[in-house]
């Protein structure tokens, strides 16, 4: 069934492994749901991507506080290992015109500590940047829906792949089964001198082959079941089973063949879209705000003694205060045009996002349009394997029939035997594609 796999691109763009082991099943039995939500509770990626939420809702209230009173202390401590000289005049103290004498002042120790008060009265950036980090938030919490979808995806991937697994391997025990039992018979009526030794033999070559099938079967179910594992983020070394049949999701695709079209603005990547070109709308007035003055307003309170002994904390020494109050305000008044350039680009990069939002409508519609195309073709192709199936099936029973009554070759009868394998298998694999293709036009339509 070499189109067991091949047809499968699964999970590759997860790094969903456990870390919550605690949430497990204990019984190790999975319905689809139980392994979806097994699979959302025990996720790396969405496990981060939760973060990714709460570190946005944080980035939110640091943005707020930078706009709120900052209030920061001072202290400082300091020793002269050379006091700084200056030069008076010599006329000041009775020396001849032209000269100098140095002198020194100061004392050898200094300390001060004081307390400084900011407060932002107007900033248009702060303005700005408060309502841009609350689209921030947004955008992390869609970032995390969409994780959200592409596990539901993932998981009900592997799910249908071990399902599909189980099914041929049903098949394949039939198959062994039948052919056994033909070469019982044939074996019997070769003792009895009623076929000869070639017939027998080719009977056991077809016993052979449905063994062979039997256990490439059993080990592709292994194999997907340690992705569906994988993909849950259950214990590789664990066993699961899973508890919903193939007919619970194959029924429904095969009854339901009214196709409607969907909401578009309700689909993940249409409002992620829209979320993309929001930002860019705000980096613009970001870009613009920078044109505004900005206002601010501050107090400095500090105390400073000074003396030629190291301890300045003695009783006997002073410390002087000052204090400060004022505002200040800047405003950009020429700057070669930079501001202008970025607010440009910013322009450039609306008209960018816009483009990109409408790209994202279109490709939605388009994927739309094609999972549709798929789903219709994937449910024909599964009928006529159907049909394919039964006629087989009727061409086997009946080339048994005239093999028992001599009329035919067990050449014959392993031809036909060999077709009725090759169609199950293809209505096995046709079953897979139409599972798959309902799957991709949910995802499409945003109802996954």
């Amino acid at each position: 069934m070499k189109l067991f796999f091949r047809i499968f691109p699964l999970t590759l763009i997860l790094g969903f492994v456990t870390i919550n082991l605690n949430a497990q099943n204990d019984s190790g039995s999975f319905s689809l749901e139980e392994a979806r939500q097994f699979a959302m509770e025990n996720a790396y990626v969405l496990n981060n991507s939760a973060r990714d939420v709460t570190i946005a809702q944080k980035k939110v209230w640091e943005v707020i506080s930078t706009g709120l009173p900052q209030v920061t202390g001072s202290a400082n401590y300091n020793t002269f290992l050379n006091l700084p000289v200056s030069l008076l005049p010599g006329e000041f103290f009775g020396e001849p015109a032209g000269t100098y004498i140095p002198v020194k002042f100061g004392q050898d120790f200094n300390s001060d500590f004081g307390l400084n008060v900011a407060q932002t009265i107007f900033d248009g950036s702060y303005i700005v940047g408060i309502g841009s980090s609350k689209i921030y938030v947004n955008l992390a919490k869609q970032t995390h829906e969409k994780s959200e979808i592409d596990i539901r995806e993932a998981v009900t991937q592997a799910y249908l792949m071990v399902l599909i697994g189980q099914e041929n391997e049903k098949v394949t025990r039939e198959n062994l089964a039948n052919t056994e039992k033909l070469y019982n018979e044939t074996k019997i009526y070769f003792d009895n001198g009623f076929r000869e030794e070639q017939d027998v033999d080719q009977m056991k070559l077809m016993v052979r082959n449905a063994e062979n099938e039997v256990v490439k079967a059993e080990r592709e179910i292994k194999i997907a079941k340690v992705v569906l594992k994988y993909t849950m983020g259950y214990p590789l070394d664990e066993e699961i089973v899973l508890t919903d049949p193939l007919e619970k999701f194959l029924n429904p695709v095969v009854a339901e063949k009214n196709l409607t079209g969907f909401d578009i603005t309700r689909h993940i990547d249409y409002r992620l879209s829209q979320i993309n070109f929001q930002v860019s709308e705000k980096l613009l007035k970001l870009e613009k705000a920078a044109y505004l003055p900005r206002l601010n307003a501050f107090y400095s309170y500090s105390k400073t003694a000074y003396g030629n002994s190291a301890n300045l904390l003695k009783s006997n020494v002073s410390w002087f205060p000052a204090s400060l109050v004022g505002f200040q305000l800047t405003m950009p008044i020429f700057e070669s045009g930079e501001k202008m350039f970025k607010v440009q680009q910013a322009r450039l990069n609306i008209e960018k996002a816009a483009t990109q939002h409408k790209l994202a409508e279109t490709t939605l519609q388009k994927n739309y349009l094609t999972a549709v195309a798929d789903l219709e073709s994937a449910l024909e192709r599964y009928e006529n394997d159907q049909e394919s199936r039964e006629l087989a099936l009727k061409i086997r029973d009946k080339t048994k029939i005239k093999f028992n009554n001599g009329i035919s070759s067990s050449t014959e009868l392993s031809q036909t035997e060999t077709q009725f394998i090759t169609a199950y298998q293809s209505l096995v694999a046709s079953t897979l594609q139409l599972l798959q293709a309902d799957l991709k036009l949910k995802k499409t339509t945003g109802n996954l």
